[in-house]
């Protein structure tokens, strides 16, 4: 687990690293982008301003030639008047010719200023147009620039947000993977506790069987003055037998309340009071039904029946004291979430 947290981490800090580096060259490409576009920007407003200043030079020259041969032409006019019109003095004349120059003069200079600042008005407002024109241009590359940007950070954060989903999946099919290989060895482990313990249990009850097998032999010959030795031993056994019971009970009920729900507890503890009354009654029952069999009959025969049953009980509580803890264990496991797990697919050790 430390090993995929840590793979995990890393491979974290490489999508950050990653992606770091691919906004800072987004941001390097943008700044070029912008300083080219400026550069343009301002070698075409340069040409723009130089056209409409040669185009108003040349518009001015084209004025001023007519201004001349318009001046040209009204002077001779006034001349050929004032030839013609011999009853004015020359000197009035000049006077006249004078004035009227000033007066044409005066004119042509009204009109070249007027000229003048329509082109000047023409001049910077289409100079003012043209840088509009350029910043709407430079806006839309912003904008443009400022997208792509978003989008790739967008990019990255969903890429950043599957990578955080696919770790906590991987990291969640990890731990169950864990749990159950950890359930698994649990399981093992209690099949083999219970597969000992019964081996144990044969391999002492066929020990006893033939402890038993020559003691009866031996006590054949003296079986009648034997009767009450044999009384109180089964009576011993039952005793020994109940304080077991007891014991058992005790630390049942123990583990049954540290397990279970305290809402609970009076169900459980009454169900568990039952089956101890109904074993302790069975224990009596078999104590009774060994002395009537003891006293009913000296047989060879019926103590090998007796001794059977002995076996036949002791496995038999051993049994059922295994399917308890297996049961007790289900439960505790299906308490901590684990579910059924009676039904997970592991080898089968059938030793029943």
């Amino acid at each position: 687990m430390d090993e995929h947290r840590l793979k995990l981490q890393k491979e974290v800090e490489t999508q950050a690293n990653n992606a770091y580096i691919e906004l800072e060259k987004l941001a390097k490409r943008h700044a070029v982008q912008t300083e080219k576009e400026m550069k343009t920007a301002l070698a075409d407003e340069k040409k723009f301003q130089q056209q409409i200043v040669a185009q108003q030079k040349k518009e001015l020259t084209t004025f001023l030639d007519n201004q001349k041969k318009q001046y040209k032409l009204c002077k001779e006019k006034i001349k050929e008047e004032m030839n013609e019109d011999h009853s004015t003095p020359k000197k009035e004349k000049q006077e006249r010719l004078s004035k009227h120059k000033e007066n044409m003069q005066h004119s042509q200079a009204e009109e070249e200023a007027h000229l003048l600042a329509q082109q000047r008005v023409f001049y910077e407002r289409n100079c003012r147009a043209f840088k509009r024109k350029v910043m709407i241009k430079r806006h839309d590359v912003e904008q443009e620039q400022i997208r792509e940007e978003l989008n790739k950070k967008k990019t990255q954060k969903e890429m950043e947000h599957a990578m955080l989903i696919r770790h906590d999946e991987s990291t969640q099919e990890l731990e169950q993977r864990q749990l159950k290989t950890l359930q698994k060895l649990r399981m093992d482990l209690i099949r083999l506790q219970h597969q000992t313990e019964l081996e144990n249990q044969i391999e002492y009850n066929n020990r006893r069987e033939r402890e038993l097998h020559r003691k009866h032999v031996l006590e054949l010959r003296q079986q009648p003055k034997n009767l009450k030795v044999l009384e109180l031993q089964i009576k011993k056994q039952f005793q020994d037998t109940c304080k077991v019971q007891t014991k058992q009970y005790k630390a049942l009920r123990h583990h049954q309340m540290e397990v279970t729900p305290k809402a609970e507890h009076k169900t459980v503890l009454k169900a568990l009071k039952d089956e101890q009354t109904r074993k302790l009654a069975i224990l009596a029952e078999q104590y009774e039904q060994s002395i009537n069999e003891m006293m009913a009959s000296q047989a060879i025969e019926e103590e090998l029946g007796s001794l059977q049953k002995e076996r036949t009980d002791r496995i038999k509580h051993l049994l059922d004291r295994q399917e308890r803890e297996i049961d007790s264990f289900d439960m505790e496991s299906m308490r901590q979430g684990f579910g059924n797990l009676g039904t997970l697919d592991f080898p089968k050790d059938d030793y029943r």
